[in-house]
């Protein structure tokens, strides 16, 4: 059986990616870096600590990651102010987990962010739990983000399920030996490979049902 649901937050809840990739190209373009056309794919799934360097490495930021880190959340923040994207029906698909399952949040966000997107996306009274990849080792498709959110709401990884719309998400809940639920993200698609590697694909949260989740314990079983 399903114990918990534990939820990723960009692409998921939010459609974010492009309040991230303007918030990274503008300090990338006003700092002096070089924008790369693939920047956005491969900084997904990456904590704060992994982008941030990865603009100064490969996008020749020459800052402190740490800097970076600063002046690119401080951005998003400024962004969401303004408008927090949450996807159609994210509410709603929270509220019906939350009614019958404990809910956690695995996210590659900074803390910062989670914690704001939680008191103004009217989420943290259905959340037991959410932990950021900053906080963690690894990023995704590393499973750690999603063990420790296990951890944390005290159930056995292969009893939960993990809605996940990115390459490396999918691969990174895979790894954990949780049941994936797929919502493919529309900007960037995971690949057919970590699709394979999906228990479930939905076309969009109001698919995200108890009866979908609860099938899920009839195909997955404990290891």
């Amino acid at each position: 059986m399903i114990d918990a649901v534990i939820f990723d937050l960009d692409g998921v809840l939010l459609d974010s990616e492009a309040a991230w990739r303007d918030a990274k190209r503008e300090v990338v373009d006003e700092w002096g870096g070089v924008w790369k056309d693939e920047a956005s794919r491969a900084m997904l799934g990456m904590s704060a600590p992994e982008w941030s360097a990865y603009m100064r490495d490969d996008l020749r930021v020459d800052r402190d990651p740490r800097e970076i880190d600063a002046e690119v959340v401080k951005r998003l923040l400024a962004r969401y102010r303004e408008r927090l994207p949450l996807l159609p029906g994210a509410n709603e698909a929270v509220e019906r987990m939350a009614e019958r399952w404990p809910l956690g949040l695995a996210s590659s966000s900074n803390l910062e962010v989670i914690e704001v997107v939680m008191e103004a996306g009217g989420f943290a009274e259905h959340f037991e739990t959410w932990v950021s990849s900053e906080e963690v080792a690894r990023g995704k498709p590393a499973p750690d983000v999603f063990l420790e959110a296990a951890r944390r709401l005290g159930v056995d990884p292969v009893r939960a399920a993990a809605i996940e719309d990115s390459h490396n998400g999918i691969l990174a809940a895979d790894a954990a030996a949780m049941a994936v639920v797929a919502l493919p993200n529309h900007e960037f698609p995971p690949g057919d490979d970590a699709l394979a590697h999906a228990d479930l694909v939905l076309g969009a949260l109001d698919e995200l049902t108890v009866e979908a989740i609860q099938g899920l314990s009839r195909t997955v079983q404990p290891g």
